[in-house]
């Protein structure tokens, strides 16, 4: 008896509606038909780590990828770590709009909510 579990891994981050709705909006803008929102974690900023976010056309061969609706988010190992269970969300109001990193991994963020310390 074969007791291999073909179960998919639960995807590092997941996007909420609204976050969905506008990547959508913005890959359309701009045209893209390869590669993806690229989410990722860098040094730096007032809290020692920073969020980044970016549309890629290069998946590289330590890339996660996650399918959202057809539109493909990439994760690189790295950021993978710190980015475990995180939320993206879309917010707008008269000032504009941003997207929201809700990072339960994430011990202190700054006032901007650009970067955080894990």
């Amino acid at each position: 008896m074969d007791t291999t579990s073909t179960q998919t891994p639960a995807p590092v981050i997941t996007l909420t509606d609204a976050a969905l709705k506008e990547v959508k909006r913005l890959i359309n803008v701009q045209g893209l038909t390869e590669g993806g929102l690229r989410l990722g974690v860098k040094g730096g900023g007032c809290s020692g780590l920073s969020y980044t976010i970016n549309f890629d056309e290069k998946i590289g061969p330590h890339d996660q990828v996650f399918d959202f609706d057809g539109v493909k988010v990439i994760v690189d190992v790295k950021s993978a770590i710190y980015l475990q269970g995180t939320q993206l969300d879309y917010h707008k109001d008269l000032m504009g709009g941003n997207f929201k990193f809700v990072n339960p991994n994430a011990n202190k963020t700054c006032g901007c909510g650009e970067s955080f310390s894990a």
